[in-house]
């Protein structure tokens, strides 16, 4: 199985990782301990037939982000906060109710908003394709905007940080080192399929397709960024899958320095026990996968 296959997301106090057929979400508990669960994937949506095409196996991103990724963060917050063992379970209405929430919110935020705002210009610019791209520009700022103002918030740091650690201990996966946090630690907080580079990469590529679109009546204007989100989605993913391929190219480094720059707003330097938790979750995953965790020590 390929190591591309695996990868994850910082939680409160945790990590989450996921493989093919397994995620793990290993959280630390307020009495020091590392709390783990595991469960199987969905087959269809990960090993299935639409893993498989092309710009459509981005849902799969999508299914991540909005929905495995809220679940599991879910349960590290009850993990992090509880102050007795008990039964925790992260699924049900008020799961999918969050998503829902979030997707309305992430949308009215991020694509309908700057798109109210673009169009204030209009009575002073006659082409309706310098307001699109304004709009698209205004999107951008927007986003990173967003993401520097968050990392002030020192909750939100220390998720920065185990996001660095699930980096680290990625990295150092796929390139056999051993999995021990002195290991782990010598690793770039930067990877080219980090979630950030992938809505930053749904960003610029937004300005060039809502660019194309000309200025048709309000409705179909707010209709057109929701309906081709997935489309964009689409492309992104596959622009990420291509420049994490290829990385080992001097041109393709170039091409994805701004994703790797962006990384360093939503990574922080992980402590040991942050990089302790990222390796038991990794470390769960490749045992239910029944993977090896490293072909060969490090050498240095």
């Amino acid at each position: 199985m390929s190591k591309l296959n695996y990868g994850g997301q910082a939680v409160m106090e945790g990590v989450m990782m996921r493989g093919s057929q397994e995620m793990a979400v290993a959280v630390r508990r307020p009495d020091g301990q590392i709390e783990l669960h595991a469960e199987p994937l969905n087959s269809n949506i990960y090993t299935g037939f639409v893993s498989k095409v092309p710009f459509v196996r981005a849902l799969t991103s999508l299914w991540d982000t909005l929905v495995l990724g809220i679940r599991t963060l879910m349960y590290s917050a009850e993990v992090a906060l509880q102050e007795e063992e008990q039964e925790i379970e992260f699924n049900g209405p008020l799961a999918w109710g969050t998503v829902a929430i979030s997707f309305a919110i992430g949308i009215g935020l991020f694509f309908v908003g700057p798109l109210l705002l673009a169009m204030l210009t209009e009575p002073y610019i006659e082409s309706s394709f310098v307001v699109n791209i304004i709009e698209g520009t205004l999107r951008l700022l927007l986003f990173v905007l967003y993401i520097w103002a968050i990392g002030f918030m020192p909750d939100i740091r220390r998720v920065f940080a185990y996001h660095g650690a699930e980096h680290k201990t990625i990295n150092a996966y796929e390139a056999d080192a051993e999995l021990t946090p002195e290991s782990v630690a010598r690793f770039t907080t930067a990877h080219y399929r980090c979630g950030t580079a992938f809505l930053l990469s749904v960003m610029v590529i937004s300005i060039l397709v809502f660019s194309l679109l000309g200025s048709p009546p309000l409705v179909w204007r707010i209709l057109s960024r929701i309906l081709l989100i997935p489309v964009i989605a689409g492309i992104a993913y596959e622009y990420i899958k291509f420049t994490n391929r290829y990385r080992d190219k001097a041109i393709i480094r170039m091409i994805a320095a701004p994703n790797l720059a962006l990384q360093r707003l939503t990574t922080r330097e992980p402590d040991r026990d942050m990089l302790e938790v990222s390796i038991a979750a990794l470390k769960r995953v490749l045992e239910a996968e029944q993977q090896p965790a490293t072909t060969e020590p490090a050498s240095a």
